[in-house]
Order: structure tokens, then C-alpha cells, then sequence
């Protein structure tokens, strides 16, 4: 069931994405500039003529080159997705289902009051959508081939609904911002660790120098905590990433069904997606957030607890049941009213 109204459930989970979000940024500068940091304390004692680790030139490497690949993300995220899928863009339908599609999409984009997005087709057997782009005036909605053949036409209604829910969420564009933050984490991981020969050359220089033996503790403490977090920031900002992506699954859901008032159709339309035996090799594992339903075979989408924190959606079982609550609660208000 739903957790008070739909617009306090709104509320709390675009706070809990700020939070999440904000712990990526901290996440990233200790990244940085805890190993400036450390090296700090380790030659601060040094001889003159020794190395001394005062310019942060780990932290603002680190924070340059997050920032290049979040913006190149926020800015050429939407055609690197497409084009990793294949999709080809829909302009003229030459199909009764390609129509179909055509028709929902400006349909939904009314109820929505926003623009039409692109539609792009994906040539994937497994039944899927995503959406994705920076803003509502460049979205673009993708569905697979094999969604088109499967779903009715109100089902396929209650999909578009719930990525146009993402666009007018802005989703879209924190999606593609966390991906491309993953994705700095990761690359300044490897790189800090490549550093570590030269970091490890530099202490050991300062350390004998000072004359101390074992060095400066505070400084190796530091040093202790930046080398654990090299290990383990890839693990935990993918966790991070998926737990904002589900977040954002929950509301675009009840969101969709607000534009639809037909939550049980979009609850239809889960229920046959989930089934779907095989997995969605088109799009990439990177990608795995913009979609409706976990497009590698759904092996953790029905998990929970520790495996579940590895999901890029929520158990597809809690999402059922919100809409069926919100599906008992629209009956109910139209029982009271008549």
C-alpha cells in the first residue's frame, strides 16, 4: 500500500534522490581530496629540500575529470545510449503497431503537457522502453521491437505514461548525470590506484627524511582510509546509482498512472514484461537504470535484501501492489462520489 498520498510519496522520494545524489558529490571529492590530504601529512615534515605534498592536484584532477565525463554525459548522454541500442528513429510508421505507438505517444504527451518526444525503435526481441534525453523539449522515448508485439493498446499506454513521467520528473536527467558520475568513480579508482606506485615512492621518501620511524600515524590512518574507499568506490556508487534508479522507478509509476487514471493497465503491462524469459541484449548493462524493467533477465529485479541492493529496479512484486493500492483507491473515490 501507499504511504500516505500520492504527492507526499512525490516528496520523499525526490528528497531522498537529493540526498543520495549529494552523497555521490561528497563521495567523489573525498575521492580526491583525501588522498591530497594524506600525502599532505605525510611530507609535512619532510627536510626543506624534500618533496612537499601541498598543491591538491589529486583532488582537482579528480574533480576536472568527473566533471568532463558528467557533463559529456548530460551533454551527449542521449545519443551515446541510442546509438549503443541501435535504435533508429520513427518518422513515418509502416506498421499497424508503429502507428499505434505514434498515436499513444501524442496522446500521453497531451495528458503529460509536454512536448512530443522522439520515438525511437529498438530491434531487440525482449519487451522493453526507456527513455532518455536532458530535458522535456530533448526527450526521446525507445521501445523494442518485441514490446510493440506484446503489450495491448492500453497497456503500451501505461508504459509510454511511465517514461513520460521520468521526462517530466527530469529523471531523464539525473539518470544520465549519476551514469556519468559511475562512470568517474570508477575511472578515477583505477587511476588513483595507478598513482599509488609514485604516492608510495614520495611517503617513503618524506617519511625517512623526517627522521620519524613508521612515519607521521595521522597521516598513514588517512592515507588507510583513502586506500579502502579506491577498493571499494566502484562497488558502492553502482549501489548508490541503483538505489536512486529505484526511487525513481516507484514514482514514475505512480506518476504514469496519474496520466493514464488506468494504474492497473500499467500494473498489466509489469506482469508481462517481468515474464519475459529472455534478456534485453540491445541495450547496454550501463544503460540498465532508463528502463522500464531490468533488461538483463531480470535476475534481481524480484530479489531482495543484499542481492537486491545490485538491482537497478525494485522487485517488481512492491510495484505491483502500489498500483493495485492506487487502482483500490481510485475505485473507492469513485464509489464515495456516486
Amino acid at each position: 500500500m501507499i504511504d500516505g498520498n500520492l504527492f507526499e510519496q512525490q516528496a520523499h522520494n525526490k528528497r531522498r534522490s537529493t540526498w543520495l545524489t549529494a552523497g555521490f558529490v561528497l563521495f567523489t571529492a573525498w575521492v580526491g581530496f583525501g588522498g591530497d590530504w594524506g600525502f599532505y601529512l605525510l611530507t609535512r615534515d619532510a627536510p626543506p629540500e624534500g618533496y612537499h605534498h601541498v598543491i591538491p592536484f589529486i583532488g582537482l584532477a579528480a574533480s576536472a575529470l568527473a566533471g568532463g565525463i558528467a557533463w559529456f554525459s548530460w551533454r551527449h548522454g542521449a545519443d551515446q545510449v541510442l546509438k549503443a541500442a541501435a535504435a533508429r528513429e520513427l518518422v513515418e510508421p509502416a506498421t499497424p503497431e508503429q502507428q499505434r505507438l505514434v498515436n499513444v505517444v501524442e496522446e500521453m504527451a497531451i495528458a503529460s503537457g509536454l512536448p512530443k518526444p522522439r520515438i525511437w525503435i529498438v530491434p531487440d526481441p525482449d519487451p522493453n522502453a526507456f527513455a532518455t534525453g536532458r530535458d522535456p523539449q530533448n526527450a526521446h522515448v525507445a521501445v523494442t521491437e518485441g514490446l510493440l508485439g506484446l503489450l495491448d493498446r492500453d497497456e503500451l499506454q501505461g508504459v509510454v505514461a511511465h517514461e513520460l513521467a521520468h521526462v517530466r520528473n527530469y529523471d531523464i536527467r539525473l539518470m544520465t548525470l549519476l551514469a556519468g558520475m559511475v562512470g568517474a568513480i570508477v575511472l578515477m579508482s583505477d587511476l588513483m590506484r595507478n598513482f599509488l606506485r609514485f604516492g608510495g615512492r614520495v611517503g617513503g621518501g618524506g617519511s625517512r627524511g623526517g627522521g620519524k620511524k613508521g612515519g607521521n600515524p595521522l597521516a598513514l590512518v588517512v592515507l588507510g582510509l583513502w586506500l579502502i574507499t579506491l577498493i571499494i568506490a566502484p562497488i558502492v556508487s553502482r549501489i548508490l546509482a541503483m538505489s536512486v534508479s529505484r526511487k525513481r522507478e516507484f514514482l514514475a509509476d505512480a506518476t504514469g498512472a496519474q496520466f493514464t487514471r488506468n494504474p492497473m493497465a500499467l500494473a498489466s503491462a509489469l506482469e508481462k514484461l517481468e515474464s519475459a524469459s529472455g534478456a534485453t541484449r540491445a541495450i547496454a548493462r550501463g544503460a540498465a537504470h532508463m528502463c522500464i524493467v531490468d533488461p538483463a533477465e531480470r535476475r534481481f529485479a524480484g530479489k531482495e535484501g543484499f542481492v537486491g541492493l545490485f538491482a537497478s529496479h525494485p522487485p517488481i512484486g512492491q510495484r505491483l501492489t502500489r498500483l493495485r493500492g492506487m487502482s483500490f483507491q481510485q475505485a473507492k473515490q469513485l464509489g464515495d462520489s456516486a
